[in-house]
């Protein structure tokens, strides 16, 4: 079980890592695209979603300003575990 585990950790830890980020970017997007409807999860809008991500779209908006700080940093450990496996393996 121990080989297994050691040498599948980063499959592991992706995918743990990575479950709760569909919940995290339904939550942003429904607060960028202003809607309440569960289409905004498939649908391939990206430009206002990386516009929200990286700018300032509603500075008045206290939920979006903290989903937005959430989503960055949660996207922020999802690259530095990306970059460790590229390091490590």
């Amino acid at each position: 079980m121990m080989a297994f585990l050691k040498e599948h950790i980063w499959l592991i830890l992706f995918i743990l890592w990575g479950l709760p980020m569909t919940y995290y970017r339904s939550k942003f997007r429904k607060i960028v695209y202003q809607t309440d409807h569960w289409l905004i999860n498939i649908k391939p809008l990206f430009i206002k979603e990386v516009k929200g991500l990286f700018g300032n779209l509603y500075p008045d908006n206290k939920e979006y300003l903290k989903q937005r700080n959430f989503y960055r940093f949660y996207l922020g450990i999802y690259t530095v575990l990306f970059i460790c496996y590229m390091y490590f393996s």
